[in-house]
């Protein structure tokens, strides 16, 4: 790294500091695009798609910090019904695009997410997810870095 001066009527005047230069890429936006946002992210070749108990999800980590301890993206899944008993594990915040999703905390608490609308979903959180199919937009902190990769 370096400190640009230069002299004005005779005082030292710092112009900006310039890093050296590294032989890694810088760090850049990680953009998601009105196309990814219709469906085109799941196209992208680092997609994961996985099936279970028939029924197929669709995930894409357009982010992940240096640190990997914050990560963003988008998720597609078909119908599934989830008891969540240990905690949720991670802090998650999501979007709906499409779909919705119903949770019920243990605590008998229930709420409707449905598209257009958010929800933040606390990492020691338990109940149940109910949901005929959605497709979100997620953005997950775990101090850990755990269920992140």
């Amino acid at each position: 790294m370096r400190i640009s001066s230069v002299w004005n009527s005779g005082l030292l005047v710092l112009t900006g500091i310039v890093a050296a230069a590294s032989a890694q890429e810088p760090p850049q936006p990680a953009k998601l695009s009105r196309a990814d946002i219709a469906g085109e992210a799941f196209d992208r070749p680092e997609m994961i798609r996985q099936t279970a108990n028939g029924n197929t999800t669709l995930d894409l980590t357009s982010f992940l910090s240096s640190d990997k301890k914050f990560a963003s993206g988008m998720y597609r899944s078909g119908s599934v019904r989830l008891e969540i008993n240990e905690p949720y594990g991670v802090d998650e915040f999501m979007y709906f695009l499409e779909g919705g999703v119903t949770l019920t905390s243990s605590d008998g608490v229930v709420q409707v997410i449905g598209a257009g609308e958010a929800v933040t979903i606390p990492k020691e959180w338990t109940g149940v997810w109910d949901t005929q199919g959605y497709t979100k937009i997620w953005v997950i902190y775990s101090k850990d870095g755990s269920g992140l990769e």
